[in-house]
C-alpha cells in the first residue's frame, strides 16, 4: 500500500507537470485551424526533415571499435546509443506542441472528432515512454495517433501493438485518415495478412476497406505499423533465422505503444513465443493414458488422505498418491513407473493434468476436430496456440481427437524480453494501477493515471454471497429479469464458456431474449458488444470478451448503419458516401433516442458471476459501465462453490452464514466479505507476480546468450568476407586438438595416434598428418606450427578450388547452418536442465544460481562446438554445378547438404525427447518459418538445417534434437550418440571431449 500511496502522490505531480504542455497545444489550435490542408502537410514535412537530421546516429569512437575487451566495447556502444536517444527525445519534446496540434486538427478534418485535453495528456505520457491508464470509454484508440505521429518523424518506425487481429485491423482503418492527412504511411500486420492504408483502394470485403495487400516487409517499412504482440514477436524470431538479409521484414525496434498493456505484458508474460519443428510420433501412449487415468479416483474435497490423486486448487496442480501410482502401474503392467520407459512418467503426469485440471468449454473447446485453447483472461479462442510439455497432446487424447506430433524448439523468446528490446516502450490500458509495482520492477515503466474527461458516477454495489452456485444463479436471473423489465441493458460476465451456456439456458427458460458471447461465437464479438447498450439488451460475455469495443448507451450508430444497409441488400464497403451517410444519419437518430431512454433508467448494469484471481480483471468488467460520465452500476454474485472462494475464503464466510442461519437462496451482503475476497485476490496477485518475476530471471540468462548468438549470426549475414572468421575457428580448433592430445609432459605419453585420427576426421588427412610424419616433426610447438600452416594452406587451396564467389557463399552457409543447428540443440539442453533445476532447492542450493552456472557452462560448450563444427565442415563441403543462373544453382545445391550432419566427423550433440512446462504461442503469418532451404552437399556435409522444416506453431516444449545422421553403430539402437556418452572410438573419453569436440 505504501507503494500505491507514493504512486498516487507522484501521479498528481505528473498531471500538474503535463498541464502547461496541454495549454501550449490548445494555444496553437486556432493558428493550425487557420491553415489549409496543404499548409499543414508542408509544416509537418518541415518538422520531419528537422527531426530526421537529429535521428542520424553518430560515428562510434575508436575505443568502441578497437578496445580488446568485448564487454567494454558493448558497454561503450550502449552508452553512446543511450546518449543519442536522450538527444532525440529532447528534439521531439521541442516540436511536441506543434505536432500534437496538427494531429488534433487532422482528426477534426478527417473524422470530425477532436482530441480532448485528457487525450493529449495520454499521448504525452506515451511519448515519454510510460503507461497511460485511461478508463474505459475515454477514447484510448485516439491517443496513439498523437505519440505515433510525433515519433514517426524519426523515420525509424513506430509499432502499435494490439492483443488481437480484430483490433490490429480495426484501429488502423479507423485512424488511417488521420495519419494519411499528415503524410504518414501506415502499415498493418495480422496472423496471415499484411496491408498498408490506402484510401479508396477497391475491395468488396467490408473488413478490408482502404487496405491494400502488401508484403510483410512493406508493411513494416511504413512510418507506423499496427499488429498483434504475437506477430511482432514471431517476426523477430523469424528474422533471426533467415539466410539472406533480403528476407528480413522488421526494421529496428525503436518505439512501441502497447494497447491493453496489462493483458500483453502481465497476463501473457509467462507465455513464451516458440517456433518449432516436428519431433517423434508418440500418439499411442497419449491414447493409452487417456483411457487409464479416468479409472483413478480423486481425493474427496476437504479430505487430507485417500484417493488416487489430489488437486491443489491454490496452486492449480494435481499430484498422484502412492495408491494412484500403484494402480497405474498395475494397469500398465510395469513394476515401477519411473524405472521403466522414461516416457511413461511424463505421459502419466500430463494425462492426469488433462483429466483433473483442464475442462472443456472452460479451458478449451473442440472445433473442427482440434483442441482450441480459450484465453482465461479474455474468453477468446487462441487458434494456433498449444500447451507445452505434451499437455496439449494429452488433452487431444482425452477428447478423442487426432493427437498431433510433439515438436522441437527452433527459436523462442518471452514477451518480457522481446518488448525490452525496444529503445522506448509505452502502453495504454484502463487498469494498470494495481500492477504499477510489477511494471516498474520488470519493465522500468511508470504508470500515470489520466483523469477522466467527465466525472465517474457509476455505482459499484457490494458483493452478494450465496451458499451454492445454483442459489447464486437463480438470484442473478431474477435481477436480470427485473432490469430487463425496466428497460436497462445488462452485461453478465462469466468465467467460462460452460457457465455462460448454463445462464443462457436459464434465461431461455424464462423467455428473456439475450445474446451470448463466448469462445464458440467469437465471430460476432464486436457487433454484439457494440450494441450491448441498447434498451433492454441482455448480453452474456465470457470474461472480458469484447475488450477494445466501447459499449455505447443506446447502441453504436456505425454498427446499426451497417445493419440497415445489409437489410436493404447493400454492401457497406461498396456503397457511395451519400448512401452510407444517409444510413448513418438514420441510425444515429435511433441510437440518440435510445440513449436518452437508457440514461433515464440508470444506464448499463454489470453483473459479475465470480471474482477473478486478479482485481484488475474484475475492474475491467466493472469499467464497461459508466463511460464518459454515463450512469451505470455493477455487482458481483458469488457462491462458496466459486474457485476463488474455495481456495481462500469459504471457511470464514461459511461460518458467518451458518451463524446467521441463512438458506441456500438467501445472500449475505457485507463489505467485510468483499474486503476478505479482495485480500485473497491480493495474495494471488502477489503469488503470480513472484512467478512472473521468476520467469524473467530465468529467461534473462538465456536472453543474454540469445542476443550474442543473434548478433554474431547478424555479422555473418552482413559480412561479405568471412574467410578471416573461418580461419580463426580453424586456428583455434587445431590448437585445441594439439592441447588435448599432446598435453603430457613427456612425448611417450602423447596421444599422437588419436591426434592423427582427429585430424583425419576433421578433413586434414593426407601428407603431413600421419602419425609417423607427426612424430618426425619433433617438439609440440613445432607440430602446432606445422599444423597451423598446413590448415591455412589447405583452406586457401579449398577456396581456390571452389572459386572466390562460390567460396564466400559456402562460408556463409557453413557458419549459419552450424550456428542454427547447435543453437537448437542448446535450447533443448537448457530446457531439459531448467525443468529439473527446481529440485536443487531440496539440497539447499539456489535453483536460479545453479541454473546460471550450468547455463554458462553449456554456453561455453556451445561456443566450442560451433568452432569445431565449422572447422570440420569447411573441408568437406563440395559444390555440384547445375545449369545457370549459377547463384541460384549454388544455393539449391547447398540446400541438399543441409540434410547431413558431419557424418564423417561424427561431430555435434545428441538429444532425447524430453519436455518442459509452459504454454506457447505460434503463428506463421504467411511467412516461411525459417530461411529458404539453402544448403547441402554432395560429399561431406553441412549440419542439417533445423529451420528448413521448422513450423511456426504453438508447440509444447516437447524436445527432440534435429541433429543429423549418426554414424551406424554409434549406439545399440543405431541412433545418435549423446554428448555425455562414451565416444564410439573406444578412447574411454566422453563423446563431447573426443570426436564430439
Amino acid at each position: 500500500m505504501r507503494f500505491l500511496s507514493k504512486f498516487v502522490d507522484s501521479n498528481d505531480r505528473e498531471i500538474r507537470r503535463l498541464q502547461p504542455l496541454v495549454d501550449e497545444v490548445n494555444e496553437l489550435e486556432a493558428e493550425i485551424a487557420a491553415l489549409s490542408d496543404d499548409e499543414i502537410r508542408e509544416r509537418f514535412q518541415l518538422i520531419r526533415e528537422e527531426i530526421h537530421e537529429a535521428a542520424v546516429p553518430g560515428e562510434p569512437a575508436d575505443d568502441e571499435l578497437t578496445h580488446p575487451d568485448l564487454e567494454r566495447r558493448r558497454e561503450l556502444a550502449k552508452t553512446r546509443h543511450k546518449r543519442e536517444q536522450a538527444e532525440l527525445q529532447a528534439a521531439l519534446d521541442e516540436v511536441l506542441p506543434d505536432v500534437f496540434a496538427m494531429a488534433r486538427e487532422a482528426m477534426k478534418r478527417t473524422l470530425n472528432m477532436r482530441h480532448f485535453d485528457v487525450q493529449l495528456m495520454g499521448g504525452m505520457v506515451l511519448h515519454q515512454g510510460k503507461i497511460s491508464e485511461m478508463k474505459t470509454g475515454e477514447g484510448k484508440t485516439f491517443v496513439p495517433t498523437l505519440a505515433a505521429a510525433l515519433n514517426s518523424l524519426t523515420g525509424r518506425g513506430v509499432h502499435v501493438v494490439t492483443p488481437n487481429d480484430y483490433l490490429a485491423r480495426r484501429d488502423p482503418q479507423w485512424m488511417g485518415p488521420v495519419f494519411h492527412f499528415l503524410g504518414i504511411s501506415l502499415g498493418m500486420i495480422t496472423h496471415d495478412e499484411s496491408f498498408v492504408f490506402e484510401p479508396g483502394y477497391p475491395t468488396s470485403d467490408e473488413r478490408l476497406i482502404n487496405l491494400r495487400p502488401v508484403s510483410r516487409k512493406e508493411a513494416y517499412a511504413a512510418d507506423v505499423t499496427y499488429g498483434t504482440n504475437n506477430e511482432f514477436g514471431f517476426d523477430y524470431l523469424r528474422d533471426n533465422m533467415v539466410t539472406d538479409l533480403a528476407d528480413r521484414v522488421q526494421r529496428e525496434r525503436s518505439f512501441a505503444i502497447v494497447d491493453e498493456v496489462d493483458n500483453i505484458l502481465i497476463d501473457e508474460a509467462r507465455t513464451p513465443l516458440i517456433i518449432s519443428g516436428q519431433a517423434e510420433e508418440s500418439g499411442d501412449l497419449y491414447y493409452t493414458f487417456a483411457r487409464l487415468v479416468p479409472k483413478l479416483q480423486g481425493r474427496p474435497e476437504g479430505a487430507e488422505e485417500g484417493g488416487d490423486y489430489f488437486v491443489d486448487l491454490k496452486d492449480k496442480a494435481v499430484s498422484p498418491t502412492e495408491e494412484g501410482i500403484d494402480k497405474i502401474e498395475k494397469l500398465l503392467g510395469v513394476e515401477n513407473l519411473y524405472d521403466a520407459d522414461p516416457r511413461l512418467a511424463r505421459h502419466f503426469e500430463q494425462a492426469l493434468r488433462a483429466h483433473a485440471l483442464y475442462r472443456i468449454d472452460r479451458d478449451y473447446i473442440v472445433k473442427d476436430g482440434e483442441i482450441v485453447i480459450v484465453d482465461e483472461f479474455t474468453g477468446r479462442q487462441m487458434p494456433g496456440r498449444r500447451w507445452s510439455e505434451g499437455l496439449h497432446q494429452a488433452v487431444e487424447a482425452k477428447e478423442g481427437v487426432k493427437v498431433q506430433r510433439e515438436s522441437v524448439t527452433m527459436a523462442t523468446i518471452t514477451f518480457q524480453n522481446y518488448f525490452r528490446l525496444y529503445d522506448k516502450l509505452a502502453g495504454m490500458t484502463g487498469t494498470a494501477m494495481t500492477e504499477a509495482e510489477e511494471f516498474h520492477k520488470i519493465y522500468e515503466l511508470e504508470v500515470v493515471a489520466i483523469p477522466t474527461h467527465r466525472d465517474m458516477i457509476r455505482e459499484d454495489e457490494a458483493d452478494l454471497v450465496f451458499r451454492n452456485e445454483m442459489g447464486k444463479f437463480n438470484a442473478l436471473i431474477d435481477e436480470v429479469a427485473e432490469m430487463n423489465e425496466a428497460g436497462r441493458p445488462v452485461l453478465v460476465g462469466t468465467v467460462s464458456v460452460e457457465k455462460s451456456e448454463i445462464l443462457s439456458t436459464m434465461l431461455k427458460r424464462r423467455g428473456i431474449k439475450h445474446e451470448t458471447l463466448n469462445a464458440k461465437f467469437h465471430e460476432k464479438e464486436s457487433g454484439i458488444v457494440a450494441q450491448a447498450g441498447r434498451t433492454a439488451a441482455i448480453t452474456i460475455a465470457t470474461n472480458m470478451a469484447g475488450r477494445g469495443t466501447d459499449i455505447l448507451l443506446g447502441g453504436n450508430p456505425a454498427g446499426l448503419a451497417s445493419e440497415i444497409l445489409h437489410k436493404r441488400g447493400l454492401n457497406p464497403a461498396e456503397v457511395d458516401k451519400a448512401t452510407y451517410d444517409a444510413a448513418l444519419a438514420e441510425a444515429k437518430a435511433v441510437t440518440d433516442e435510445d440513449h436518452e431512454r437508457v440514461v433515464g433508467v440508470g444506464g448499463l448494469h454489470i453483473i459479475g458471476t465470480e471474482r477473478h484471481d486478479s482485481r484488475r480483471i474484475d475492474n475491467q468488467l466493472r469499467g464497461r459501465a459508466g463511460r464518459q460520465g454515463d450512469p451505470g452500476s455493477s455487482r458481483f454474485y458469488l457462491s462458496l462453490e466459486d474457485d476463488l472462494m474455495k481456495r481462500f475464503a469459504s471457511d470464514r464466510v461459511a461460518g458467518l452464514m451458518e451463524r446467521m442461519g441463512l438458506e441456500d437462496d438467501v445472500a449475505i451482503e457485507s463489505r467485510l466479505v468483499s474486503k476478505t475476497i479482495e485480500s485473497a485476490q491480493s495474495r494471488v496477485e502477489g503469488f503470480n507476480f513472484d512467478m512472473r518475476k521468476r520467469v524473467v530471471e530465468f529467461d534473462d540468462v538465456i536472453n543474454r546468450q540469445r542476443e550474442t548468438i543473434y548478433s554474431e549470426r547478424d555479422k555473418v549475414l552482413r559480412n561479405e568476407d568471412l574467410t578471416e572468421t573461418v580461419r580463426t575457428f580453424l586456428d583455434e580448433d587445431v590448437r585445441a586438438l594439439v592441447a588435448d592430445h599432446l598435453s603430457a609432459e613427456t612425448a611417450d605419453d602423447w596421444g599422437m595416434e588419436a591426434l592423427a585420427a582427429a585430424l583425419k576426421a576433421m578433413g586434414l588427412e593426407g601428407e603431413g598428418t600421419t602419425e609417423d610424419e607427426l612424430w618426425d616433426i619433433g617438439s609440440r610447438d613445432d607440430i602446432l606450427e606445422h599444423l597451423l600452416e598446413l590448415a591455412d594452406g589447405r583452406l586457401e587451396a579449398r577456396a581456390a578450388q571452389i572459386g572466390e564467389a562460390d567460396w564466400s557463399l559456402v562460408e556463409r552457409h557453413v557458419l549459419l547452418r552450424t550456428i542454427d543447428s547447435l543453437w537448437v540443440e542448446h535450447l533443448t539442453e537448457i530446457d531439459d536442465m531448467r525443468r529439473g533445476i527446481g529440485l536443487r532447492g531440496y539440497a539447499q542450493q539456489d535453483p536460479l544460481n545453479e541454473f546460471r552456472r550450468e547455463a554458462f557452462e553449456l554456453y561455453g560448450e556451445l561456443r566450442e562446438l560451433i568452432r569445431h563444427q565449422v572447422a570440420t565442415t569447411i573441408f568437406r563441403v563440395t559444390v555440384t554445378r547445375t545449369p545457370p543462373p549459377e547463384q541460384a544453382a549454388l544455393e539449391q545445391n547447398l540446400a541438399a547438404g543441409a540434410q547431413a550432419l558431419l557424418a564423417a566427423a561424427g561431430a555435434g550433440r545428441g538429444g532425447t525427447t524430453t519436455s518442459s512446462g509452459s504454454s506457447a504461442t505460434s503463428a506463421d503469418g504467411g511467412r516461411p518459418a525459417g530461411p529458404r532451404p539453402v544448403g547441402p552437399v554432395v560429399a561431406g556435409g553441412l549440419p542439417r538445417d533445423p529451420m528448413a522444416s521448422a513450423r511456426v506453431e504453438s508447440s509444447g516444449n516437447g524436445r527432440s534434437v534435429p541433429a543429423g545422421q549418426a554414424k551406424p553403430g554409434f549406439t545399440p539402437t543405431g541412433g545418435r550418440i549423446g554428448r555425455n556418452d562414451s565416444c564410439w572410438c573406444g578412447s574411454g573419453q566422453k563423446y563431447k571431449k573426443c570426436h564430439g569436440r
